[in-house]
């Protein structure tokens, strides 16, 4: 099952390297080289494989929100006080950001604080997804 697969010297070493490391070593490791190269070490043939399996792995591991603005309603002045507060943006940035709904008003916040922010926009009758 497994193929062999020539390597050149300085990729043996890597590889005699990273066989000594302990497996969180090696976890961080390929998260760092993602982050360094742009890169994501994810075997997309693997998820090919099991339909709808990496969705729900997806859903119970998300850790970060995006707090999606989709509509202003009736009180856009209240709405652009809540963005200002939430984002800590100036007026005009704040103004730019509801008119151009739907947008993400936060992005990579957790749980909590995206059903908090929901809240308080929903409160002065803006219309809010939790993504």
């Amino acid at each position: 099952m497994s193929e062999e697969i020539k390597l050149s010297k300085n990729a043996e070493k890597i590889m005699d390297l990273v066989k000594a490391m302990t497996l969180l070593e090696t976890a961080d490791l390929v998260k760092a080289m993602e982050n360094e190269f742009g890169v994501s070490a994810a075997a997309p043939m693997a998820m090919a494989a099991m339909p709808g399996a990496g969705a729900e792995a997806a859903e119970e591991v998300q850790d970060e929100f995006a707090v999606v603005l989709t509509g202003i309603g009736d009180k856009k002045i209240q709405v652009i006080k809540v963005v200002r507060a939430i984002t800590s943006l100036g007026l005009k940035e704040a103004k730019q950001l509801v008119e151009q709904a739907p947008t993400n008003v936060k992005e990579g916040v957790t749980k909590e604080e995206a059903e908090q922010f929901k809240e308080k926009l929903e409160e002065v009758g803006a219309i809010v997804d939790v993504k």
